[in-house]
Formats: structure tokens, C-alpha cells, sequence
């Protein structure tokens, strides 16, 4: 068998881009999983979808302090780097990308990505600012890797949204995949933010599945209304004494404006409280939860 290299880990914008450079040598295709470290399976079913269609693949770790309010859980954040290395080095990825604050945002910078009014819908909301943040440093990662495709999760579905929209607006030459979310065994949507949750909290952070499960039998048994189906949330997670609805819509997928019917390709959202923890998830009408 042919020898596997060790992964690199580069720190600088300059290594980084000598690095996918070497990598895209004889128009090999390059794919990019961009993280904040933390990973679970679903970071890493990125990479296996990465390395089935790419000749090479690379992925980042970067905590992005422009996306985080002052409010929020920046500082406490999970960091677990070096066990995040092992298993990307594991699932075979080429490169991790690793730089500080300052070689992403050197003193003096001020250009910004701006979504738009879209940035300001759904978690947009509850979050003003974030996706200025998330455009800014991932069009900076694109400009630095220059990948062919890059993979994100379903469960963040409007950053995935801004992004194919970023990717469109300002002509990148890259793909956007978004792959499905990827659960526990008992449904709970993997997050870098479970590991926050105590036990009890865990428990009750099940509501969101349930909640998605009770519409998605609705849809399916011909109720298509968006009150009826944000009212039948509302329910089972109010039922729960820990859990504080952020927001529940039923938005169109591209727009992320609300809609009446839960037409196909819909997407129903949620964002709840549970405790100090934000969680999110959400269900596309007519696909498999």
C-alpha cells in the first residue's frame, strides 16, 4: 500500500494557502470542511463526504470571535483541540487549519461581509450581528483554501442559506454541499453545544426532536397549515419546564421568510433556550427526519 502522509497543521494565511496549492497540483479537487473545533460525527460525516468526492481534503479549527455577541459563550466555548486533531488525522484529512485571532484579523482590518436583510431573520434575530461574522471569516477561509467544494450541516440551515447565497453574490468558484444532520441514537441533533447540557437538560433538549416528529406525522396526514403545525410544537416544547422557545417557524428555504402551507422544500425551524444552552434545529418538508 502506498504510504499515507501525516496531516499537517498549518497556522499562517500564507502556509495555508502554499499548502492547498501543493495539494490542488494537477487540478485535484479540494474540499473544505470549515469547524470550530468541538467535532463530533457530524463534523466528521463532512470529511467522509469530503474524501468520497475529492481528490483531497482539508478542514479548519477556528473559534471566530466576530460572530459571537458580547453576551455570548465565546470565552467558554469549547476547546478541544488536540483530540480534534486525532480524529481528523484518522479520517484521513490533508491539512487542519489552525490560525489565532490575529493572523485572521490583523490590526486595522475593517471590511465586512454583510448578508443583507436575510442575515437578520430567524437567528438573525436573536443573534444581531452572527452572520455578519460567519460570512466575513468564511469568504476569508474561501479566498485562503480556494477549494472546488465545501460541506456544512444541515442543521445550521440558515448559515447554509447566507453562504450559498455569499457564494452566489460575490462569484466564488466553489460548491456548496449541504449534508444532512446527524443525530443521536435518540434523535437529539449533534452539537458542539450538547456537551453543555446536564443530564436533565439533556433529557428535556429531546423536546426538539419530538416536536419535529409530532409536524412531520401531521404534514404527512394531510395538515399543511403553518399555525396548526407551529402551534403543535409549541406544545410539546413548552411542556417542558427548562425549555424556552426562542423562535418556531415554518419559513421558505431560500428566503427564510415566513410561508402560509408546508409545501415541499419548506423549512420548519426551531431555536429554544434550555437552560443557559441555544439549541437549533429544523426539518426541510418532504424529506426524511
Amino acid at each position: 500500500m502506498p504510504e499515507v502522509a501525516a496531516m499537517q497543521i498549518v497556522r499562517t494565511v500564507d502556509d495555508m494557502r502554499r499548502a492547498c496549492g501543493e495539494l490542488t497540483q494537477g487540478g485535484r479537487i479540494l474540499g473544505f470542511v470549515p469547524t470550530m473545533g468541538a467535532l463530533h460525527d457530524g463534523h466528521l460525516s463532512l470529511v467522509r463526504r469530503s474524501r468520497a468526492e475529492c481528490d483531497a481534503t482539508v478542514a479548519s479549527i477556528f473559534v471566530n470571535p466576530t460572530q459571537f455577541a458580547a453576551n455570548e459563550d465565546f470565552a467558554q466555548y469549547p476547546r478541544t483541540f488536540e483530540e480534534d486533531c486525532r480524529m481528523l488525522e484518522r479520517e484521513g484529512v490533508a491539512i487542519v487549519f489552525a490560525p489565532t485571532a490575529e493572523e485572521m484579523y490583523p490590526v486595522g482590518e475593517t471590511t465586512v461581509v454583510d448578508p443583507g436583510e436575510i442575515g437578520g431573520r430567524l437567528d438573525g434575530a436573536s443573534r444581531p450581528g452572527h452572520f455578519t461574522g460567519v460570512a466575513t471569516v468564511v469568504a476569508k477561509l474561501f479566498h485562503i483554501v480556494r477549494p472546488a467544494r465545501a460541506y456544512f450541516g444541515q442543521k445550521d440551515a440558515m448559515q447554509v442559506v447566507i453562504l450559498r447565497n455569499m457564494v452566489r453574490d460575490l462569484n466564488f468558484q466553489l460548491e456548496m454541499i449541504a449534508c444532512p444532520t446527524v443525530r443521536e441514537v435518540d434523535g437529539l441533533a449533534m452539537s458542539s453545544r450538547n456537551r453543555y447540557l446536564s443530564a436533565e437538560e439533556r433529557k428535556q433538549a429531546l423536546s426538539l426532536y419530538a416536536a419535529l416528529r409530532a409536524v412531520a406525522v401531521l404534514v404527512a396526514d394531510g395538515e399543511v397549515n403553518a399555525a396548526q403545525l407551529v402551534d403543535a410544537a409549541q406544545t410539546i416544547l413548552a411542556a417542558e419546564a427548562d425549555v424556552r422557545i426562542d423562535y418556531i417557524a415554518l419559513v421558505d428555504r431560500e428566503t427564510l421568510l415566513p410561508v402560509e402551507t408546508a409545501e415541499p422544500g419548506a423549512l420548519f425551524a426551531i431555536a429554544v433556550w434550555i437552560g443557559k444552552t441555544r439549541l437549533i434545529d429544523n426539518w426541510v418538508v418532504g424529506e426524511e427526519l
